[in-house]
Formats: structure tokens, sequence, C-alpha cells
């Protein structure tokens, strides 16, 4: 397989606690090219409704709250095209959760099965409209593809479940920052990359010896957490994937994160 990481929506920038330069928060999404399965997009980011419709799309205190730059060049549907792939070749999309960020692109592919835990669609469907939720990314009927929380154990981690299309990608439950949020593993030869979404923000959280949050993302992470226990059981586990058994973690919104892995 082949993995592309991509930036599916550039927002407001930020400072490091590190010798690092400043630079936007991102929308860390995975294009995945499989022998088998065509296509696998991880995360749908934000899609070309929302970036030229915001107004329509989008909740006016998120987009303030965030700063979202709203680039047509940094939806999926074009940075697919620009790879040289037609749209239509993306048959997966799996998805850590359904907020705004992680599933605006769903319209951009209307053929593409959306693989979501069960729990999560459920919150979303009953909960929209809200800052969260945006019913108009899922009014075109994708074809949801859902998961329960229970399943397989994973490095230690209860309910994970392979995709139903290959054993190669795992939805890994790691609930907090949503009721049905997951993480979403990729394996890439012999190691695993995981995609944690929400779960964490900042790369320091995930440190062994001094795990620190970031001042202005952990206003957001705190803000939208749903369950403040779960997520930092989720964490915790995050960490010991990262530490102990040497999964390749990243989350959705460190820039930092995405310019190591690119």
């Amino acid at each position: 397989m082949t993995i592309h990481h991509l930036n599916l929506g550039s927002m407001r920038e930020i400072d490091s606690t590190e010798s690092l330069p400043s630079a936007p928060a991102v929308c860390h999404a995975l294009l995945v090219e499989t022998p088998d399965s065509g296509l696998v997009l991880v995360e749908a980011g934000l899609g070309l409704d929302d970036v030229t419709r915001p107004g329509e799309l989008l909740e006016a205190e998120w987009v303030e709250l965030v700063g979202p730059e709203l680039r047509p060049a940094e939806t999926a549907v074009q940075q697919v095209a620009a790879l040289g792939y037609d749209p239509a070749d993306v048959r997966h999309i799996l998805l850590t959760h359904l907020d705004v960020d992680h599933s605006g692109g769903l319209p951009d592919f209307p053929q593409a099965e959306v693989h979501v835990m069960a729990a999560e669609l459920q919150a979303a469907l009953t909960e929209a409209p809200n800052r969260r939720y945006r019913p108009g990314h899922w009014a075109h009927g994708p074809r949801w593809v859902t998961y329960p929380g229970t399943g397989d154990s994973w490095y230690g981690v209860e309910g994970v479940r392979p995709s139903t299309f290959s054993p190669d990608f795992l939805m890994v439950p790691l609930a907090g920052h949503t009721v049905g949020h997951a993480g979403v593993a990729v394996r890439d030869g012999d190691r695993w990359l995981l995609h944690a979404g929400d779960a964490y923000f900042y790369h320091r959280e995930l440190s062994a010896d001094d795990p620190r949050s970031h001042p202005l993302m952990d206003i957001v992470q705190l803000d939208s957490q749903v369950d403040e226990g779960s997520r930092l059981t989720s964490q915790d586990r995050l960490r010991e994937l990262a530490n102990v058994h040497g999964v390749e973690v990243f989350s959705a919104h460190d820039p930092w994160e995405l310019h190591r892995m690119s």
C-alpha cells in the first residue's frame, strides 16, 4: 500500500511550546492506495461546500473559534484529483468521528462507503444540527457502515473491529471527545499507524515521562469533550500504544506531527 498524508483544512495559527516554528492547525488525513479496495480515505476534512458556502454549511461560532482558511485546494476531492485519480476511485472513507471538520468532505464522495462507530452515528443523527454535527454533510444519504463498540483486543485495547473490507484497517474505540469517537489503525508493512482523531490535540500529550497539553489547543479540547474520564483513559491507552508497542500514533490537528510524517 501507498499512504499519503494530507491536510484537509488549515485553521488558526498556533505556537509550539517547544523550539518549533508556529504553524496553522491542520486536518490531518490519510489517502491510502490499496491493491484490492481502491482508494481509502481516513477522515474527510472540510469539503467543497464548506469552503465555498461556509455561511450555509458551517456554524458561525465554530468558524470564529477555529478560524478555518477555507481553501478549495485543501479539500480531499481536489487533492485526490491532483494526485491523478478520479474521486470515484475513493471507495471507502473511515471516520474517527462526525465533527464538522472530519465529515465535511463526505458529499464530495457520494458513492463511497462511510465507516464509523454506531454510537457516533446515532449521536450525530440525534443531536444535529449544532456546532459539532452539521446535517448538510450527510444529506446526500451516505452508504453508512457502522461498527459496535465490542469486538477484538488489539495491543490491550478492547472493542477493536476490523473494517468490513480489509483486515489492514481497524476501528479502535477511543471515547471521550465524542460518545462514539474512534481511532483508525492502518497496517503499513510490518508496522501500524493509528490516526487518533481528536483523542488528543498535541504531540506532547503522549510523552511517556512528562505529558503536557497545549494551552490554546487545550481550550478546544476541553470545550468539546463529552466525557473527561473516558478521554483521559483513551489518552493513557494511546501513550501505551506509542511508547510500549511502537504504534505510530498521530492526531488530527497537530501541524508538527503532519510535517514530521509527510
